[in-house]
């Protein structure tokens, strides 16, 4: 029997209200999230991308109810953690943590590096004594950080040290989930196989599960095991990376995909450049929200939004003329 899944999200939606005039009337609401459902296995890795303002962050903090999802379920280890009020969520925020995007603004720049990957242990009541420093030198070093840094405050770290101190507060509670919302696209390129390398040799020591958030697909390929596509606040499609990467099927996802630097020079690739700009998630247009940007788009996709549906076994897409 297979293992149930760490994290199971169902229908998940994020609307925020849009207020104007002196009595601050709601006029309107932006669909960041719209009926998004993913799944996410014990020591699997699944990678969402997708353009700027898509709702791919959105979905990480409702995910881990950093923001409060409009509607929607979601499970972590199968219980249902999306009504819990914040005492009952507690002992379930030990089985998830955060990444953030930007590893300076994460950091708080008053507390040695030893005090802020010790945080969650305190937090938590788990720094007792001398095991709680020897749990606190064991990160550093699985991070691949020097036990002597641990008094060094984070201006005086470079950019990917930092994300390992991030790392290694994520950590620090043995969590099964980590949510990495864009953790790389604030370091260099060559600090960026580094961090993602640790990412994948921590998952493999640890099992751990992974929702990477992302909008760099040759990023996201490194290191995912499925790939979840976003448009608009709308998963797209929805298979393994090299499914994906072969046989795309939604013509967002071809566009994306057309961008991806090649590393052989003699391979050509065609570049598919997208009209138009990506709607507003305030208006979204009727039908299928990609369809007046779509090549192929035909009259059922400027009335009828397609569903998700799988049209391979675990490929699923989100288009009237695929299947």
């Amino acid at each position: 029997m297979a293992d149930p899944p760490v994290l199971e999200v169902s229908e998940l939606r994020k609307h925020f209200p849009v207020r104007k005039g002196l009595l601050r009337r709601t006029t309107g609401h932006v669909l960041a999230v719209d009926g998004v459902s993913f799944a996410i296995g014990a020591g699997e890795t699944l990678g969402l991308v997708g353009e700027s303002g898509c709702g791919k962050s959105t979905v990480a903090r409702s995910v881990l109810r950093l923001i409060e999802p409009t509607s929607g379920t979601i499970w972590l280890n199968g219980a249902d953690i999306t009504g819990l009020g914040k005492a009952a969520m507690r002992p379930h925020r030990r089985e998830m943590q955060i990444i953030f995007q930007d590893p300076f603004s994460s950091l708080n720049p008053r507390m040695s590096a030893g005090d802020i990957v010790a945080e969650p242990l305190r937090v938590h009541g788990m720094l007792e004594g001398r095991a709680g420093a020897e749990r606190v030198a064991a990160l550093f070093e699985q991070v691949g950080l020097r036990l002597g840094q641990m008094r060094n405050f984070p201006h005086e770290f470079s950019g990917g040290q930092r994300q390992r101190i991030c790392i290694a507060r994520a950590l620090a509670l043995d969590p099964k989930l980590i949510v990495a919302d864009e953790p790389v696209s604030a370091l260099d390129v060559s600090i960026q196989a580094q961090v993602i390398n640790l990412m994948v040799d921590l998952q493999r020591a640890k099992r751990l599960s992974y929702l990477f958030v992302a909008h760099d697909l040759a990023v996201v390929a490194h290191i995912s095991h499925r790939i979840a596509v976003m448009y608009l606040g709308k998963i797209v499609e929805l298979a393994d990376k090299r499914t994906l990467f072969r046989n795309p099927l939604h013509p967002y996802t071809e566009a994306l995909l057309s961008a991806v630097p090649v590393a052989n020079p003699a391979v050509k690739r065609a570049k598919r450049l997208l009209p138009g700009d990506v709607p507003s998630p305030l208006n979204p247009p009727l039908g299928c929200a990609f369809h007046p940007r779509c090549a192929y788009a035909v009259e059922r996709c400027r009335i009828e939004a397609p569903a998700l549906r799988e049209v391979a076994p675990g490929h699923s897409v989100a288009c009237h003329l695929r299947g």
